[in-house]
């Protein structure tokens, strides 16, 4: 065991006994963010617009700051992006996170010299939460890949922008530069299946041991690395011991995965955005991952099923219960207030308070009243999957409202790597399972109201292919599992699938 890997696992173990001090006293650690945040935002424009020298509780937060999306607290964007400061936290943001909205144009998400470290800061511990969870700190000493949008920053009225996983590439700390792959130049290329060819290149006879990245573009990766070796990702890399990943459930690839690795790995979850780090994978053997209550940000959750009623109820961390479907929201030392995010989670623990993501609040179906959620529909999919011995490359789901006969139903657009063998049965398998988890859905089957699902394949490469059509291959960008319009359908059967 070499130098580097005892003192990883030295300092694992610190890490997690400084969390263990604050996730044994939620409460007190959001009161104690809380009271930070809005001490230090007072004398801003918008601590000036919401009275936030009369704040001194969570209930007075809430009747003066109402929940905003990006396109509501776009006019204070809009001036700080102009160059003006103090306007959502004191001084200019060191950052702007760039993002591609969908009503919007471009989101310029602000990132502060207080929340650059909280992103640096959650990376680096979700990999020492499992260094001293499983003992396991030989990997350290291998090479590491980040598959990642570039590190190239332009310039907006003196502000640095990028994607945020090109701006945390700056922030790779120097015992692991020597570690990291690929090449800066490599990084910097923008085409996505150009760099991820020279990545390819540069790898594959390396001793690779850790590879993070969205799984969507890992697999696409790990395809081009067996076909340039003719050998299991595994063989190729016989030290690959750990793949870290975000943004999206790994279920549906799993599989996938372990065929074309040819092994298992341990993996660790990761639950990263522009807006903040806001929880990782803190144990293998217990589902969910660990929320950050002491990093800077403040959380609300609003149960998803009355989110889009009049004033509906806001709750506070120690509000929330076990298997309830919740809008995150989220204040933050970026100078983001009451900010919806988008996703919905469901806690799995309350102690420590570990959340699974269950998807998006704009990315659900509910054209006939059923609200399902991406949540379902992954694990639908991924019962139906094992019990038939398929293998899906990638899917996505919209509502047919009109159809030519009969009654409406969902429609499921999937990409296989390995077909069933009855797919009438495979649709039927999905159903079923859907149906157990969503009653709303087995109400609407059962009252005759919708027919049960219809699958329609995608050629291979077909989503790639869409994604590349809309400029969004690659990258961060990722598919959105449901739809509640017939948008991305309509533009996957434009593209002849």
């Amino acid at each position: 065991m070499s130098i580097k890997s005892i003192s990883a696992k030295i300092f694992a173990q610190y890490i997690v006994s400084k969390t263990k001090k604050w996730s044994r006293n939620p409460g007190a650690s959001q009161q104690q963010v809380f009271e930070y945040l809005i001490s230090k935002a007072e004398k801003t424009r918008f601590g000036e617009d919401h009275n936030f020298k009369a704040i001194e509780s969570y209930e007075a937060f809430k009747k003066l700051v109402p929940i905003r999306d990006y396109e509501e607290l776009k006019p204070y964007v809009e001036q700080v992006v102009a160059g003006k400061p103090d306007i959502l936290w004191p001084g200019l943001p060191e950052y702007f996170a760039k993002t591609s909205g969908t009503t919007s144009g471009a989101k310029y998400i602000p990132i502060t010299a207080e929340s650059m470290p909280m992103h640096v800061n959650a990376a680096r511990d979700a990999i020492l939460h499992y260094i001293a969870d499983t003992g396991n700190s030989d990997f350290v000493d291998g090479k590491m890949i980040f598959l990642q949008g570039s590190p190239e920053l332009q310039t907006k009225n003196g502000i640095k922008t990028g994607r945020l996983s090109g701006i945390v590439a700056h922030y790779v700390p120097g015992y692991l530069q020597r570690n990291r792959m690929p090449s800066w130049e490599t990084n910097c290329i923008d085409d996505w299946e150009t760099k991820v060819d020279a990545i390819v290149e540069e790898t594959h006879d390396k001793n690779m041991t850790v590879i993070s990245g969205i799984p969507s573009w890992v697999q696409m990766y790990f395809e081009r690395l067996k076909a340039r070796r003719d050998l299991p990702v595994g063989a190729i890399f016989p030290n690959f011991e750990l793949f870290i990943y975000g943004g999206v459930n790994y279920e549906p690839y799993r599989k996938k995965f372990e065929n074309l690795i040819g092994r298992k790995v341990d993996s660790i979850e990761l639950y990263p955005a522009s807006e903040g780090f806001f929880a990782f994978q803190d144990s293998q053997s217990e589902k969910g991952m660990l929320l950050l209550l002491n990093s800077g940000i403040f959380y609300e959750f609003v149960k998803a099923d009355s989110f889009f009623e009049e004033n509906p109820e806001r709750l506070s961390i120690t509000q929330v219960e076990l298997g309830v479907n919740y809008v995150m929201i989220i204040s933050t030392t970026s100078g983001l207030w009451a900010y919806n995010v988008g996703d919905t989670v469901m806690f799995t623990s309350l102690k420590p308070y570990r959340v699974v993501v269950t998807g998006r609040i704009k990315h659900f179906i509910s054209a006939f009243g059923e609200h399902v959620i991406g949540k379902e529909v992954e694990e639908a999919l991924t019962e139906a999957s094992i019990e038939h011995q398929v293998q899906v490359s990638e899917f996505t789901v919209a509502p047919q409202i009109n159809p030519a006969s009969g009654l409406p139903y969902h429609e499921w657009f999937i990409e296989f790597d390995r077909e069933p063998q009855d797919l009438n049965a495979f649709a039927k398998a999905i159903d079923e399972n859907l149906q157990k988890q969503n009653s709303y859905y087995y109400d609407l089957i059962a009252g005759n109201v919708l027919k049960r699902l219809e699958i329609r394949k995608i050629q291979p490469g077909g989503f790639n292919m869409y994604m590349k059509s809309k400029g969004k291959l690659g990258g961060q960008n990722k598919l959105p599992r449901l739809s509640n319009d017939r948008n991305i359908a309509e533009a996957l059967e434009q593209l002849n699938f």
